[in-house]
């Protein structure tokens, strides 16, 4: 069975598309995030409180910060989207809103703290005690009078926040619904968190196509958010986000849903059946290659003037990859491709597959490709179990 031929990845980015974006040196500061690959996502180790502190600090220095919330659904829809897909991969922050991501961490022993749910986050961002000024809210999307009413109440109940200004678009197009004149409206609003709320994948392609004209520091698709706030949807109760049971109650109260959630746990059944399970299987087994700590060895040298060849040695894990840091950060400023020759590589892991993700997010920014050499049959494996072969080919 194969969930991994999805497309081709290094040809994902339109090439009239951040074309002319220039790679800095504060990007070295992305590679020292802690992001993992999680069936084929990137995920931020953080906790609640760790992604709340990333927002209050872009708002107060007025840096961008692309929010996006991961779930059991992004996780399948990135399957096959592969717009879907490189919008989590351009995020800034990506945390694990659901139970089965948390579950598959835990089971293949990757250290994620907890869920950080997107309702959680913002409501913990609005029950917060401000000593001066409160975050200012603007909500994009909804269904018809939905923004507006959560727009009343949480202007009415938040500590932490205030609601500058609301806007429903209706059902229409990505391309209508981004407007010159949309756009200068919400950027007149001037606010510090933008809550878009248009269902997932318009809502992330939304977010794509406009989020380098917003002049809004934290931007996410919160789709929940909104109904949670206005009061025409109850968020579950905490035995039932727990249990990872949240599902149930959202079919309970909202019955069209159940579809989806049908058809995205049996994906998940195959996922976990082909993918995770023998993973988990192999790790267990071979746990002796994961007990390096030695960092890993890197010799790089010009393949030609058009890439850059690293040679690695040793095991590439999570304790061992330090040295990758600055040597990836390096390379994307350089804008060339990267060739990465794994032959004297014993093992990898998904923190290493993270790295790699964050590198070939950068490589994109100037159509830079990223591709591996001399990939043993056991890495290859690692690879697709993690849902990240196109990487190799």
């Amino acid at each position: 069975m194969t969930l991994n031929t999805r497309f081709d990845y290094n040809a994902l980015m339109p090439k009239t598309m951040m074309k002319n974006v220039a790679v800095s040196s504060t990007q070295e500061n992305e590679f020292s995030r802690n992001v993992w690959s999680i069936l084929g996502l990137p995920f931020d180790l953080v906790s609640l409180q760790d992604a709340c502190s990333v927002t209050n600090r872009a708002i107060a220095n007025k840096q961008r910060c692309f929010l996006t919330t991961p779930n059991l659904n992004f996780l399948i829809t990135a399957q096959s989207d592969e717009a879907f897909f490189q919008s989590v991969m351009d995020s800034d922050l990506s945390v694990a809103d659901g139970m089965p991501i948390i579950w598959v961490a835990k089971f293949l022993g990757i250290p994620l703290p907890e869920r950080v749910a997107g309702s959680d986050l913002f409501a913990g961002l609005s029950q917060q005690k401000q000593s001066d000024k409160k975050i200012s809210v603007f909500f994009f999307g909804g269904q018809a009078g939905v923004a507006e009413q959560a727009y009343l109440q949480l202007n009415k109940h938040s500590t932490g926040m205030s609601c500058c200004g609301f806007y429903d678009p209706g059902f229409v197009s990505v391309e209508a619904m981004s407007s010159e004149q949309i756009i200068d409206m919400i950027n007149q609003a001037n606010p510090d968190f933008l809550v878009v709320a248009l269902g997932a994948g318009k809502g992330q392609a939304w977010i794509q196509k406009n989020r380098h004209q917003l002049k809004v520091p934290v931007i996410s698709h919160l789709g929940a958010v909104i109904n949670f706030f206005a009061g025409t949807v109850k968020r579950s109760p905490q035995v039932f986000q727990y249990m990872g049971l949240e599902w149930l109650w959202r079919i309970y109260q909202e019955p069209v849903l159940w579809k989806r959630y049908f058809r995205d746990g049996l994906v998940f059944l195959r996922m976990l059946l082909f993918y995770v399970i023998p993973y988990r299987t192999w790790l267990r087994i071979h746990r002796a290659l994961f007990k390096d700590v030695v960092p890993v060895k890197v010799k790089s040298g010009g393949v030609d003037s058009n890439a850059i060849l690293m040679t690695l040695d040793g095991a590439c894990t999570e304790s061992t990859i330090d040295p990758l840091r600055a040597l990836f950060a390096d390379a994307v400023l350089k804008e060339q491709d990267v060739i990465v020759d794994l032959e004297k590589v014993t093992v990898v892991d998904p923190a290493f597959i993270g790295l790699c993700l964050m590198l070939l997010k950068y490589l994109k920014l100037y159509q830079g490709q990223l591709s591996f050499r001399n990939v043993s049959a056991r890495n290859r494996k690692i690879f697709n179990w993690n849902l990240v072969g196109f990487l190799l080919h």
